[in-house]
């Protein structure tokens, strides 16, 4: 996280001002900009945590923030100290304490030993903008919150930011979920969050998604989520990246396309690459098509890039998926409201059939891509190379980026395909 004072903007001034209202210190309206009212409630909580009351939010202001980052804290067990009271001291419950901490014996604390303590709060935000950093935390809070739940990097971006992976399920039926592969559509890496948190506490409390237990969903399947592909550009598109060599680099190819609002309408990774073109399906023929359009180079959107797979991320999503041969993958992009399902001839057995099946479930039109639009992209790919069902989710309507306000009607109709994606093969 970033230094931010008086006149910070920015998605971590919104993740800033979310945890100061999570802390009980005010209620700043997470609108991202650090005026005076921000800056009152972080001097009340620099002081109830003996820290300098200067209203800068730098290195041990966020380590004291981080239980309202991660939606979790670490409490050093005392003499005295019994599940039900700590849970009555920090707002959470005993099932969710004894949840986070697997083989604790709630008449047998161990004097010294750390308890995982999760916080009366979800861990996933869909009311403010997302950055790298915030899905770092999420993971982190997710993982200690459920610890079934299987958290790690698959590799890393340009900038050397993490490419997450959260998994769920021991089941034979192995299903890969990714989203933001492009900056602008980053509304999809909350979606995928969202869903594995719900989808975690029905599991660890017996209960439904959907219209399905979700343990037995999880008994059945296995399930892979990769919630952003280009972390790079999420943090550009979302007006976290502000300043240094990649922001400079990334503005100065933004000037040779006036026409593309900047950073909102970047797509690209950090370098100008668009990761849903370096897939080694058609990539010839799609760099032909956007040359013709005049995308020679590095552009916010359409460049393909000097070669397939050429970009770090890609190359990552490629040799993990690879590595772990899903029998379904689902790609979440925006806007549309239509998914896709075919490749050329590439047409698995039954995934029409399960497209069929998702279009019904979402309100969604089943849909074939425009003639010389569908190459390179990451379906294309799995559907030739795997010839095993894939599809591309075009969640929603509008122009990109899609407001925060769209959130909930999105996920309420993505949800039954995040489900039944994992049920149908």
């Amino acid at each position: 996280m970033r230094i931010l004072r008086m006149g910070s903007t920015g998605p971590a001034v919104e993740l800033l001002q979310l945890a100061l209202n999570r802390a009980g210190f005010g209620e700043p309206e997470t609108d991202g900009v650090f005026g005076p009212v921000t800056d009152q409630a972080l001097r009340r909580f620099q002081r109830a945590h003996e820290l300098v009351s200067d209203g800068v939010a730098g290195r041990e202001t966020h380590r004291a923030l981080l239980p309202w980052y991660t939606g979790f804290l670490l409490h050093r067990i005392e003499k005295g100290d019994t599940l039900w009271a700590l849970a009555e001291k920090y707002g959470s419950a005993v099932e969710a304490i004894t949840l986070a901490n697997p083989g604790v014996e709630p008449e047998n604390l161990q004097i010294g030993a750390s308890l995982v303590i999760p916080l009366p709060f979800p861990v996933v935000p869909t009311s403010i903008r997302y950055s790298a950093a915030l899905v770092g935390y999420i993971v982190r809070g997710l993982s200690a919150r459920y610890p079934f739940l299987e958290a790690g990097e698959i590799g890393q971006s340009v900038m050397g930011k993490p490419l997450w992976r959260l998994r769920l399920g021991a089941g034979e039926n192995r299903v890969l979920y990714n989203a933001a592969h492009h900056a602008n559509e980053w509304i999809c890496t909350p979606l995928l969050l969202k869903f594995a948190e719900e989808l975690a506490a029905a599991s660890a409390s017996g209960g439904t998604i959907f219209d399905r237990s979700a343990a037995e969903l999880l008994d059945y399947a296995q399930i892979t989520l990769i919630p952003a592909v280009n972390p790079d550009g999420l943090d550009l598109a979302t007006g976290e990246l502000q300043q240094g060599e990649f922001y400079r680099g990334a503005m100065n190819i933004a000037k040779l396309w006036p026409r593309i609002p900047f950073p909102t309408g970047w797509k690209a990774n950090i370098r100008g690459t668009d990761l849903n073109l370096q897939y080694p399906a058609g990539w010839q023929r799609a760099k032909e098509i956007k040359y013709a359009l005049g995308v020679r180079g590095p552009a916010p959107a359409n460049y393909v890039g000097t070669a397939p797979l050429s970009a770090p991320e890609s190359r990552v999503l490629y040799d993990y998926t690879l590595a772990t041969a899903p029998r379904l993958t689902l790609s979440f992009h925006t806007q549309g409201e239509e998914i896709y399902w075919r490749y050329g001839e590439c047409e698995p057995e039954n995934a029409k059939q399960i497209g069929e099946l998702f279009a019904r479930l979402s309100g969604y039109k089943l849909a074939d891509p425009v003639p010389g639009s569908s190459n390179a992209g990451y379906k294309d790919w799995f559907l030739e190379a795997f010839d095993r069902p894939g599809y591309t989710i075009e969640a929603g309507l509008g122009v990109n980026p899609l407001p925060l306000t769209d959130f909930d009607g999105l996920y309420e109709k993505s949800l039954p395909i995040l489900v039944y994606g994992a049920l149908v093969t």
